[in-house]
């Protein structure tokens, strides 16, 4: 399966709960992180939940 590469570029701090969440379902929970997951719809569902905190670097 095609994988997907995320950076975090927000910080979760002062963010609703749910979005925190979103952030730790990602792998990722300090700024600048970077993570190679599944690109899944589920994985897109929670990048377009949360875009003002994460970076699609690499598809």
């Amino acid at each position: 399966m095609p994988k997907i590469t995320v950076k975090q570029i927000g910080s979760p701090i002062r963010r609703p709960k749910d979005q925190r969440d979103t952030l730790k379902g990602l792998g990722l929970n300090k700024m600048h992180r970077t993570r190679e997951l599944e690109d899944t719809p589920a994985v897109r569902g929670m990048i377009r939940k949360i875009p003002h905190l994460v970076q699609v670097v690499s598809e």
